[in-house]
């Protein structure tokens, strides 16, 4: 097959066509549409999984306005259907309209984006203008192509928009809305989420309830956004998200799919680093699906590096996760390539979010963070999960960075790292001292909750000593299970056994007895035994005591 490089960046399938670029041939998507029986179509997918080249493609497929129709679909494969598929080429009217722009700082700046979003779709229409239509109705539109609508017009556009369309064809139109959460998610972030989301449950309310005019819609975003917050009007409406079955290869690259695009790019010598870096999407039962936007770049530039987390917005993510110590220490376990058993409630409920690990989890599911291994509770929402391929786990560490800057002396952790593994004990306590009182702060936790920091400490070591170490905790090592275990590569390097002893008030009366009583145990349990019988010889023992936010040091001699 002849075709003229790829489209980076082009997610309008007409220019795509048009231009030759090589395309992953979806348009069975369209038939999966049309034998879908709901009148409202909401199909979840991460970032950059192709939702917004598949809904154009929708709108030239179905657009009875779109003239080069069979050109664009000529040999693919929707045209070797049967006539039930092949007849709704060009059958109605239709409105795209995409909300990825609405990712702004305040709400009057994103109903301005609305404004001007629905004025590029009636200048797409103004023949309309040339029908019969009521007087009121025509000053309307005209406000919407001067860009005067007023808040109430914007809400009512779409619903009077698909009435003068259908008015205009006597036929139903067809509504397609792109990232249509993005909004929300950027309200929240943001801090304008309540005007947000009245105005979007009245416009979805609006364009849904008692539309005798549509057709059918399709909606795509990143998260299912709890119906009754913005869709509670909406009827015969049915969400489709990574957990379904139905959809489930119309989006990525499936491993079928990947085969042939090995072969027409001729990078058969990287299949395993491919997979590596960019596989391991589980959508329904569909298991080896890859990332479309790393896998293209790639391709271009032949280069095995992160793409889509360079691309993808992580803000509600960050959010999230910033201060729950138990997502912490879940995501030090998923670092270490460990699948993990969490709750998933993939209707996002976004207020609150960031104190509900059910809805935590499944946001980071929902947009591509995590990949389900394991059912094992259906009816309860529980899953095991775990991080899908290196692209991703590189995001990881980029957000476990990010909770460690500007917290060290020095601006960066790397020289705290240094200073440990250098056995530069004495500059590597003071910073740590820092760090300490400055992460408690940064994660809001409680006075008696220190035992919890050094979960939050592992995680910075995992991303700071990745090259060099290997770096285990809670493992069974002599008479006991040590708390960190710093393995290095080379095994004539420095290695550490690391133990974490919070003072018990009943017990100890200084934090000198509690460093006494963490002493004794490391010694006691033999944990440097595991080290010893595989050849490690510069060990070091290190002991830290916490009382309150109160931290003190020792090496074990």
């Amino acid at each position: 097959m002849e075709f003229n490089g790829i489209g980076i960046g082009i997610s309008d399938f007409k220019a795509l066509r048009l231009r030759n670029n090589y395309f992953i041939d979806k348009t069975l998507f369209i038939k999966d549409i049309i034998d879908n029986q709901s009148g409202v179509v909401l199909i979840t997918r991460p970032r950059r999984f192709g939702k917004t080249l598949n809904m154009s493609m929708l709108r030239y497929f179905f657009d009875c306005n779109v003239k080069e129709g069979k050109d664009l679909f000529n040999g693919l494969k929707i045209m070797e259907q049967d006539e039930k598929y092949t007849s709704k080429l060009g059958a109605y009217p239709c409105i795209y309209l995409t909300m990825k722009d609405l990712n702004v700082g305040t709400y009057e700046y994103m109903l301005m984006q609305l404004r001007t979003a629905m004025m590029e779709i009636y200048f797409e229409k103004r023949f309309l203008l040339e029908g019969d239509i009521p007087e009121g109705e025509k000053e309307t539109y005209n406000r919407m192509l001067s860009a005067k609508a007023n808040e109430m017009e914007i809400l009512n556009s779409v619903k009077m928009l698909s009435k003068l369309l259908y008015n205009y064809y006597n036929k139903p139109v067809m509504l397609f809305i792109d990232e249509y959460d993005v909004p929300i998610q950027s309200a929240y972030v943001k801090g304008y989420y309540e005007k947000t989301i009245e105005f979007l449950k009245a416009f979805y309310g609006t364009t849904f309830k008692d539309n005798p005019y549509l057709e059918k819609t399709v909606l795509t975003g990143v998260s299912r956004v709890a119906k009754k917050s913005i869709f509670s009007g909406a009827n015969n409406f049915d969400v489709y998200t990574v957990l379904n079955d139905e959809f489930a290869d119309d989006f990525g690259i499936t491993s079928k799919e990947i085969k042939k695009v090995i072969q027409d790019f001729k990078v058969e010598d990287d299949v395993e680093e491919i997979k590596k870096w960019y596989d391991g999407y589980r959508i329904g039962n569909v298991e080896g699906i890859y990332n479309p936007w790393s896998i293209l770049n790639y391709l271009a530039k032949k280069e095995l590096r992160p793409y889509w987390v360079n691309t993808s917005s992580n803000d509600l993510i960050k959010l999230t996760i910033k201060n729950s110590m138990t997502v912490k220490e879940k995501i030090e376990r998923l670092l270490k390539d460990e699948e993990i058993e969490v709750p998933i409630n993939l209707e996002t409920i976004i207020v609150g979010i960031e104190n509900n690990e059910d809805n935590i989890w499944g946001l980071m599911l929902g947009t591509g963070y995590l990949k389900v291994s394991e059912v094992v509770d259906l009816a309860e929402g529980i899953y095991k999960v775990k991080i899908p391929n290196y692209e991703i786990k590189t995001l990881f560490y980029d957000i476990v960075r990010n909770w460690f800057k500007d917290k060290v002396v020095g601006n960066d952790l790397r020289s705290i790292l240094k200073d440990l593994v250098e056995l530069n004990i004495s500059e590597f306590e003071k910073k740590f001292r820092v760090l300490v009182r400055e992460m408690f702060s940064y994660m809001d936790v409680g006075e008696n909750t220190a035992e919890n920091f050094y979960h939050a400490f592992v995680l910075g070591m995992l991303v700071g000593l990745r090259d060099t170490y290997y770096v285990n905790s809670n493992r069974e090592s002599g008479f006991g299970r040590y708390d960190i275990m710093l393995e290095p590569h080379d095994k004539s390097k420095n290695s550490f056994i690391i133990e974490f002893k919070v003072a018990d008030d009943f017990e100890e009366n200084t934090i000198e007895d509690t460093i006494s009583n963490a002493k004794r145990q490391i010694e006691e349990k033999d944990y440097e035994s595991n080290l010893r019988e595989r050849g490690f010889r510069n060990i070091t023992k290190m002991v830290f005591a916490f009382k309150g936010k109160e931290c003190k040091m020792e090496i074990v001699k």
